[in-house]
């Protein structure tokens, strides 16, 4: 697709001007998500790059609410592990800002959890290169599209997440990366007063 030259930055601009209003999300509505909005976030994701054009990506979406109790029961053991023994006083410094603990209710209050795995060379499933980058940027264009349908995100990375396997039913090949909640926001959900760094602090041009 060429754009006209006179076009391009205007449309860098309106699109800037989207996502500079996405917020992280901790207090989600029941209410449900408008049927096929998902499977278009997904397929958006999909268009990502990847090492060999390998696609070492799993999307499992979880709406059950077994699952997503057992999830946030999981979850929950291996937060309280990493902020009672394994975090670094440093490291809980710099989460104090944000108010987080161990506590994940958003896991069964929103009403999808999209469970993104990296695949790796299994039975069936070729090697994959640049994993992490390439399953890193489908996630970036999976909240990117999300929050363009007017939906509100979190990106959950418990650790270790073997447990994910075992709730969405995926072989050992596929690893754990990220939980992400999708939902609307909670009547009076609130979110961190956060300033992102202005362009000279994150720009270089030479």
């Amino acid at each position: 697709m060429t754009v006209p030259a006179a076009e391009a930055e205007e449309r860098a601009r309106s699109f800037h001007d989207v996502m500079s209003r996405r917020r992280t999300v901790r207090d989600f509505d029941s209410r449900p998500i408008p049927d096929g909005v998902l499977e278009w976030a997904v397929r958006t994701a999909a268009t990502a790059p990847s090492g060999a054009h390998v696609q070492p990506w799993r999307f499992v979406v979880l709406t059950d609410p077994e699952r997503k109790r057992r999830l946030r029961a999981a979850a929950e053991a291996e937060e309280r592990e990493f902020y009672s023994r394994r975090a670094s006083e440093e490291w809980l410094a710099a989460l104090a800002p944000l108010g987080t603990d161990a506590h994940k209710p958003f896991l069964e209050t929103a009403p999808a959890v999209i469970v993104v795995f990296e695949v790796h060379k299994g039975p069936h499933t070729p090697r994959p290169y640049y994993t992490k980058e390439s399953v890193g940027i489908a996630v970036g264009l999976l909240l990117a599209t999300l929050h363009q349908a007017g939906l509100a995100t979190l990106t959950h990375t418990p650790s270790p997440m073997r447990f994910l396997n075992e709730i969405c039913e995926r072989p050992p090949e596929e690893r754990g990366a990220y939980v992400v909640p999708v939902g609307y926001p909670a009547p009076g959900a609130r979110v961190p007063d956060l300033v992102r760094k202005p362009l000279d602090q994150v720009m270089t041009r030479l």
